[in-house]
C-alpha cells in the first residue's frame, strides 16, 4: 500500500485552513491538504515538508509539525489508489502558499469547510482534527471510487 504524508495549514488567528485544489492526477479539482508519497529513506515529517514546498512553495520546520491523523484508504475497485496517509497540522510556516503545477492554494473558513469539493472521507475525520483530537480511521470507497461505503474509527493508541 502507498504511504503518504499530508499537511494542513492552520491559520487560527484568521480562522482559516490552508489547503490546495489539485490541478492534475486522480484528484483533479478536489480540495485537500498538501502532500504526497513517501520517498525512499525519507521520514514522514521530511516527506510532509518536501511536499509542502513542492506543492505550495511554503517552508516549514519539523518541530512545528503536529501529527493529527492516521488514515487508511481502501479502493477495492481501483486498488492502485489504496493508501495510508499520515496527516500533520502546521501552525507556523514561512511564506504564503503559491500556485504550482500541482496545486492552487485555497483558504477555507474553519467554520465552513467545502466538504462537497473534498474527498468524501474528509467529512468524517476533519471535524475531529479541527476539534484538536488525533484520529485513526479506515475508509473503504464504493464502486464509484468517490463515495465512502464504510468508515471505521479506531481508538488512538496510547
Amino acid at each position: 500500500m502507498i504511504v503518504c504524508s499530508d499537511v494542513l495549514l492552520f491559520d487560527r488567528p484568521n480562522g482559516r485552513l490552508g489547503m490546495g485544489r489539485k490541478k492534475r492526477g486522480a484528484e483533479v479539482g478536489k480540495i485537500q491538504g498538501y502532500g504526497g508519497k513517501l520517498a525512499p529513506g525519507e521520514t514522514l515529517a521530511q516527506c510532509a515538508i518536501r511536499e509542502l514546498m513542492e506543492e505550495a512553495g511554503v517552508r516549514a520546520k519539523e518541530q512545528n509539525l503536529w501529527y493529527v491523523a492516521y488514515l487508511t484508504f481502501e479502493f477495492p475497485h481501483k486498488p492502485e489508489w489504496s493508501q495510508v496517509v499520515h496527516v500533520f497540522r502546521l501552525e507556523h510556516w514561512e511564506g504564503e502558499p503559491q500556485e504550482t503545477e500541482e496545486m492552487a492554494p485555497v483558504w477555507c473558513d474553519l467554520q465552513a469547510l467545502p466538504y462537497p469539493e473534498m474527498w468524501d472521507d474528509a467529512r468524517y475525520w476533519m471535524p475531529r482534527v479541527l476539534e484538536g483530537r488525533k484520529v485513526r480511521m479506515r475508509f473503504v470507497y464504493g464502486k464509484d471510487n468517490q463515495t465512502v461505503a464504510q468508515a471505521e474509527h479506531e481508538e488512538w493508541p496510547s
